[in-house]
């Protein structure tokens, strides 16, 4: 291994900005609700952020030995199996001669995003930069040239904020437990959690000090045994301490619900949830902090035979989804091992960039939406709601029941033409134009007294007395069953033992017809599902739509509702055998019978 600083050195290598030269004795999980908000600040003002995915597994690009290897590319050393003395030479293979940090630094800054985290080690334990901690590093490549520093002084010359990625996993040192299990045969491996300890502090000491201030620590690879809550709560107290100011994710510790990203009840370290390649269904109570990290295909190292891209639209409406319950985006991209991104990459951070010079005055330092039900997504600031329209609705307008602000006026922020607004029965409606400018995300501004707040409006009839019963209104029993935000429906419904159910006010009781807007593939239709309401049961058969994303409306019987006041609907099922699942349901509708 390379020598090691020597403590002299260390204290002249402090930097300004609050970066410390050794960590102070303090437990930094203990800071005051204002000190926190205050380090957070940046944080939540930001809403969107670059992950960079990027090392040794760029170059066999999703293949080994002339085969594809399944799973994501930056995972291939364990997905095939490839001991450590196979890996390594990877290293001679590694030259980027056509990075070009400024340009990656621009195509962030112009897609709207306001920081960048890199993987200055990824589980391959490989770096990025030349650590004095070990010769596996990019000074032992033919490239031979620091690529982290040139990337964080570009970062910062565009205005935004440079952020690391750090495995605490590492399958190739020696000292590292778990040994890799397809690697049992390795020679010199001895297991010494605390001497790995040490060289993951002296490497982070090193990032820290000589690439900082840092904005993020983020940190994964938390899962194994070994890495136990202790370890977490030191590495944060340690980190913290060599910058007091930074941020540090929850996969420092051991709190993390797996992909959900947000921890479990409990005193565990980290700063803020993240959620991985999902956006939860609700947002969170004020005060908590998260992130929805996800790719553009399913990759995110480079992988050559990943074409499963996500649309510049898709992209653009997540972005929304996630401001409107007050998280940040972190969105992903995978160099190819030449340094250059691939264009399916660039072609969608432009688009996403477009729309954020029109729009992005409703995703930067905004917060969640007032709304705790609407079919819009909203953001806010003092004085402003931002409505998200993705599809304009069968009547034209925009409904804001609940709204406690007065309002003023109401703009496309596409344009800016004024739009009319109209108040009846304490209601706010805005009358959308005749086709929406934007096609991804036509973004309303609507300017109200103070900041926007918002009654929790209950579900009942509308004014012709229909009762719309909407996936995002229900309330969800069960263990595998959710609201998917990309179709607005319940899906992943494999538990037979999951349900979903409604709760609605009736003013006008009659008789019923009900109907279901679902969607099933051809090799899962055939289940059966059962509508409930007190005594009265409807049961029927899921027939193919012809796919999981192709949804209709079909008739599911007829309910008698015999007098007002509050009433309960349930949908259960049993999916048929070998099914995928028992159906996608976007919304319950019940029509009065004239």
């Amino acid at each position: 291994m390379k020598k090691s600083f020597i403590g002299a050195v260390l204290v002249a290598a402090s930097v300004a900005g609050g970066v410390r030269a050794e960590p102070a004795a303090k437990d930094y999980t203990k800071e005051t609700p204002q000190e926190r908000a205050a380090r957070m600040a940046w944080f939540n003002e930001a809403r969107f952020g670059l992950f960079i995915h990027w090392g040794l597994y760029a170059v066999p690009a999703g293949e080994w030995n002339g085969k594809a290897i399944g799973g994501i590319g930056e995972w291939i050393m364990n997905h095939a199996k490839i001991p450590l003395a196979e890996y390594r030479p990877l290293v001679q293979q590694f030259n980027p001669a056509k990075y070009a940090p400024a340009e990656w630094a621009r195509v962030a800054k112009n897609a709207g995003m306001r920081y960048v985290v890199i993987t200055s080690k990824h589980h391959d334990g490989f770096c990025l930069w030349d650590s004095k901690e070990t010769a596996y590093d990019i000074a032992s490549t033919p490239y031979g040239r620091d690529l982290l520093r040139p990337l964080a002084d570009a970062v910062r010359a565009e205005g935004m904020t440079m952020c690391f990625y750090h495995s605490i996993m590492d399958w190739q040192h020696p000292n590292y437990e778990p040994l890799p299990s397809w690697d049992k045969a390795r020679e010199g491996h001895q297991p010494d959690m605390s001497a790995y300890v040490k060289y993951l502090k002296a490497q982070l000491r090193e990032l820290v000090q000589d690439y900082g201030p840092l904005g993020i620590l983020w940190f994964d690879g938390e899962w194994e045994a070994s890495w136990t809550h202790e370890r977490g709560v030191d590495l944060y107290n340690y980190v913290r301490g060599l910058q007091p100011s930074i941020i540090v994710n929850n996969r420092v510790d051991k709190g993390r619900k797996g992909m959900v990203g947000m921890n479990a009840e409990g005193d565990f370290a980290g700063d803020y949830g993240t959620p991985e390649q999902e956006i939860p269904p609700r947002g969170f109570p004020e005060g908590v902090h998260w992130e929805s990290c996800m790719t553009m295909n399913d990759t995110w190292g480079y992988k050559k035979s990943d074409a499963k891209w996500k649309s510049s639209q898709d992209l653009i409406r997540k972005l929304a989804d996630i401001a409107s319950k007050g998280g940040n985006f972190l969105l992903n991209i995978g160099p190819k091992a030449d340094g250059t991104i691939p264009a399916e990459s660039i072609e969608r951070l432009a688009a996403m960039g477009e729309w954020m010079k029109v729009n992005g005055e409703s995703i930067h330092g905004t917060t969640a939406t007032p709304f705790p039900r609407l079919p819009f997504r909203c953001t806010k600031k003092p004085g402003v709601l931002y409505v998200h329209v993705f599809d304009r609705p069968a009547d034209g307008a925009v409904a804001l029941p609940g709204l406690k602000n007065a309002v003023k006026s109401a703009r496309l922020l596409a344009g800016g033409a004024p739009l009319k607004v109209a108040v009846k029965d304490g209601v706010a409606t805005i009358a959308l134009p005749a086709a929406l400018p934007d096609a991804n995300d036509t973004v309303v501004a609507v300017e109200v007294d103070g900041l926007p707040e918002a009654a929790a409006a209950p579900l009942g009839q509308g004014p012709d007395g229909s009762i719309e019963l909407s996936a995002f209104d229900a309330k969800i029993h069960g263990s595998t069953l959710k609201y998917e935000e990309s179709g607005d429906n319940l899906g992943f419904w494999t538990n037979d033992r999951d349900w979903a159910e409604w709760t609605f006010k009736v003013t006008k009781p009659g008789t019923f017809d009900a109907a279901m807007t679902v969607a099933c593939d051809g090799k899962s239709a055939g289940g059966v599902y059962q509508l409930k309401l007190v005594d009265q049961v409807l049961d029927g058969k899921v027939e193919s739509t012809g796919a999981w994303t192709k949804f209709k409306t079909v008739s599911a019987g007829r309910f008698i509702i015999a007098e007002p006041g509050e009433w309960s609907l349930g949908v259960r099922g049993r999916k048929a055998e070998k099914a995928e699942g028992l159906m996608n349901l976007r919304s319950v509708k019940l029509t009065p019978v004239k």
